[in-house]
């Protein structure tokens, strides 16, 4: 199998040049399901922080997508290439930070400007990744040969894939055996290693010439358009947000209740995680072999019923004060299981309501507006979650069943919008495809982000694509 996942001379010589970027996306997932995954999470409770506190920084990655629009207009200066080394590059210092705060916190005692400090290094890292995360997609669709673009993205999500999951398992493994703040160095030393190979594994990836001068003039004039005029495309954009807002804090608040409330232990608490990503490599296998025959309106649905399912079980472990350690696990893989659901049908429906001379800019707005009603979503739920115990800062377990009760009633509010959803069979588009973001589906409105048209950019390569497989890094 991996000889055919990483391509060599003799097994895929078209591809083979072009195998660095398969070990960026390996290496580049230990990154960032240790610096803004639940080990993040964990660690911020660790430190003392609030809901508030974990919620803002859980959504530095949504909140800075509209960044991400204005970083395309950088592209046209200085480079794919440039740009996304530099952003890699900048968002590897900040990973310092939690280092030598697992480092110094078991010596001086946790600090009241800990977590602060560690949300703050979250910014940063999540500011300087945006500017890179706006170049990776055009870059690749400008240097891949077009029939070498297919065999790409599918090893690439099945290597991160394997990366993100074996991190959790090494996570659990390191929460178990060893302490907290020890399992926690180890971990972002782990995060520190996989952006510094990250980085240089980019580095051996061959540029593209810059593309065309982004119109941002054009963002500014027809987004509030695009945001509020009567079309299917603004109807789904507000259903996708509401979703977003819905979905999007239940990930962060589950990891810092069940640590900060019932106390189970932080190694626990990556093994649900694990169940969770069982659930959407599960889905998506599903899935996406039959959307194309079923349409995207059953598995919206299935996404809905899921997260009722998911709502009214923590509903009652909450108001029971308690349930087994199995049925939190099937949660956990039900909420993979919906996210996953929700962001293959997405990608499909998204492609049905999009003009085709307007792609690039209604693609872009869709994924900054649901990105960020998301990220603003956990803040909010912060600031009414909070609660102090004898043990420090918690969530207040009478609010939080609240929550849920109000995500079982949106979700079914939604499913009756969902349900109304125009479908033409006949009309046969091309699904949008986000490489890696199938596997980070609480993310993947994020990677929609891009001023650049993937559609232009690939038919430009598609012409001399023996010229672009033969260029070498």
């Amino acid at each position: 199998m991996w000889p055919r996942l990483i391509p060599t001379e003799k097994t895929d010589p078209e591809l083979a040049p072009f195998r660095s970027g398969l070990v960026f996306g390996f290496f580049n997932a230990l990154a960032w399901q240790i610096a803004i995954g639940t080990p993040m999470v964990l660690f911020c409770e660790q430190l003392g922080a609030s809901p508030f506190q974990v919620g803002l920084a859980y959504s530095f990655v949504f909140l800075l997508t509209p960044l991400q629009i204005v970083a395309t207009a950088l592209l046209p200066r200085f480079g794919y290439k440039r740009v996304m080394l530099g952003g890699w590059a900048a968002r590897s210092v900040f990973l310092l930070v939690p280092v030598w705060l697992a480092i110094v916190a078991p010596r001086w005692g946790v600090q009241p400007w800990m977590a602060p400090a560690l949300v703050g290094s979250v910014f940063w890292f999540c500011f300087f990744r945006t500017i890179g995360a706006s170049a990776i997609m055009p870059w690749l669709y400008a240097i891949l040969p077009a029939k070498a673009r297919g065999r790409y993205f599918g090893s690439d999500q099945f290597i991160s894939g394997v990366a993100g999951v074996g991190t959790l398992l090494v996570c659990v493994l390191l929460f178990m055996q060893l302490s907290v703040y020890t399992a926690l160095l180890i971990q972002y030393l782990i995060a520190v290693f996989g952006s510094g190979f990250s980085f240089m594994a980019l580095r051996r990836l061959p540029d593209a010439e810059n593309p065309p001068q982004v119109k941002l003039v054009e963002l500014l004039r027809d987004t509030p358009r695009l945001m509020f005029r009567p079309s299917p495309f603004r109807s789904y954009l507000w259903l996708a947000a509401w979703y977003a807002v819905v979905s999007t804090p239940i990930p962060p608040f589950l990891a810092y209740y069940l640590k900060a409330g019932p106390a189970l232990s932080a190694g626990q608490i990556m093994g649900f995680e694990v169940a969770r990503y069982a659930g959407v490599i599960f889905a998506a296998a599903f899935i996406r072999r039959r959307i194309d025959q079923a349409g995207t309106r059953p598995f919206f649905l299935l996404t809905m019923v899921l997260y009722v399912a998911v709502g009214l079980f923590w509903w009652l472990f909450l108001n029971r004060g308690g349930g087994p350690t199995s049925l939190i696990y099937a949660a956990y893989f039900g909420l993979g299981l919906a996210a996953a659901c929700w962001t293959v049908a997405n990608l499909n429906y998204l492609a049905q309501v999009v003009e085709e001379s307007r792609r690039a800019l209604m693609v872009a707005v869709m994924g900054a507006v649901t990105a960020c009603c998301g990220g603003i979503s956990p803040i909010l739920w912060g600031l009414v979650l909070k609660a102090d115990n004898e043990r420090g800062a918690s969530i207040n377990p009478e609010v939080f069943q609240v929550f849920f009760l109000v995500v079982v009633a949106s979700v079914v509010v939604l499913s009756s919008l969902l349900a109304r959803l125009k479908e033409d069979h006949n009309v046969e588009v091309d699904a949008l495809v986000i490489g890696r973001a199938i596997f980070r589906p609480f993310r993947a409105a994020t990677y929609l982000v891009s001023l650049i048209d993937l559609k232009a950019v690939a038919r430009t390569t598609s012409g001399d694509s023996d010229e672009t497989s033969a260029r070498k890094p």
